[in-house]
């Protein structure tokens, strides 16, 4: 393992050098949204400053120049997750526009009546709703595999519910709320086996553990730019090419298309017949740049020094006798989800504000993973490579002082 400099790589994250209630910001919030360092930052500057303009058909120079950069970020995008083609990738406003694309299109396409699609007890609301959706319309059934009181899939119960109903599977790679990294390349091998596709909802692993689209054998994979350190409102969705190519248009508009009459439209090939009007370019080449960043890192250094954060964080909150953790898979990645008895999460997360510690507080969209747990809510601090041990400490005696507030 490589020794991260992190006090350096803190220097390339302007806002974590900021005060917030007269404070050093100590930024627990990294599973909702990363900090964005300053190439990323920079990269959108210059695409402003320099080259701003629609991509695609323009002849002009700084049409040309965008459009390349627009273009070449795909490719970018296709060697990091390992895809076969630069034509699987499709941008995307984020993770859950990908799953409403494919359940809307793929879903739409091939779901009848008494088909079942699965899904797990621990999935993020994005993972939940637009099958529901597309189940009600199609008549088919929502199957759900459930959990262990410490937040791990029964895989037995898994194989229990796959039959020849079973038409579809999205499941999600590691949980928003419990910190679970979920056995997928076993998920996957035994849908397979059914000839069942799977989606893979990848946007709590992406920034933290390599992710190779060929080796997992995933059908489609979906992923969001500001959780790994590239701007919001960007995402993508990867997809085995012989599947994008039978899914219909997901929109219509300009540049999914090949010629339009009022008679008849002929559309385009993938990946531009999913990415209907002018797309979010400045996204795009941001998230360009969180790539290389990422890269340059290297994301085995990632994952082990978060890894490292992780299990320090735990020994210390452990300590605490009022504080019970909710999830505490075997695999694990940089969440850390709690509940103290009689303090609301909101009364937490506010009190913490107060010496300038962000977290995250109330379901973080999984609301079924609450009522499995029987709480209304958690609070959860989830990390990155940028923080530090010291940054756990100050969160932890931040939190004795709100214990004994209340008491």
């Amino acid at each position: 393992m490589q020794n991260l400099d992190v006090n350096k790589i803190r220097s390339d994250f302007p806002i974590l050098s900021r005060l917030v209630n007269g404070k050093p910001l100590v930024y627990f919030d990294n599973a909702a949204t990363t900090q964005k360092p300053k190439d990323v930052i920079d990269k959108i500057n210059y695409y402003y400053s320099n080259i701003n303009s629609n991509v695609h058909r323009g002849v002009h120079y700084l049409s040309e120049t965008a459009s390349k950069e627009y273009e070449d970020t795909r490719k970018l995008v296709q060697n990091f997750i390992n895809a076969k083609s630069h034509n699987e990738i499709i941008y995307t406003r984020g993770t859950t526009e990908s799953i409403n694309l494919v359940a809307s299109t793929y879903g739409r396409n091939n779901l009848v009546e008494g088909d079942e699609v699965l899904i797990t007890h621990m999935e993020h609301h994005s993972n939940i709703v637009p099958w529901q959706l597309i189940c009600e319309e199609k008549g088919a059934k929502l199957k759900v595999v459930p959990i262990t009181d410490d937040g791990e899939l029964i895989l037995s119960e898994y194989d229990k519910l796959i039959n020849e109903k079973t038409k579809f599977i999205s499941v999600v790679h590691i949980s928003n709320s419990l910190g679970t990294i979920n056995p997928i390349k076993k998920i996957i091998e035994k849908a397979h086996k059914y000839n069942i596709p799977v989606l893979i909802d990848a946007a709590q692993s992406i920034q933290h553990t390599n992710v190779n689209v060929q080796e997992l054998e995933c059908d489609f994979l979906a992923f969001s730019g500001h959780k790994m350190y590239g701007p919001t409102g960007i995402g993508i969705l990867y997809g085995k090419k012989e599947l994008l190519e039978k899914m219909p248009p997901y929109q219509g508009g300009g540049d999914m298309i090949l010629s339009v009459s009022f008679e008849k439209t002929l559309f385009n090939s993938i990946p531009y017949k999913f990415e209907a009007g002018t797309p979010h370019i400045e996204g795009v080449i941001g998230l360009s740049e969180a790539i290389k960043y990422i890269q340059k890192i290297g994301i085995e250094n990632i994952s082990n020094y978060e890894s490292d954060i992780l299990k320090y964080a735990t020994e210390q909150i452990s300590d605490i006798k009022e504080v019970k953790i909710i999830g505490t898979a075997k695999e694990k990645s940089s969440i850390l989800s709690f509940v103290i008895d009689g303090i609301h999460p909101h009364d937490i997360g506010t009190f913490l504000d107060r010496d300038g510690i962000a977290i995250r507080t109330g379901h973080h969209c999984t609301e079924p993973i609450m009522r499995r747990f029987n709480v209304p809510a958690t609070s959860r601090a989830s990390f990155s490579f940028y923080n530090l041990k010291e940054e756990v400490d100050v969160f932890v005696e931040s939190l004795r002082s709100v214990i004994k507030l209340f008491s």
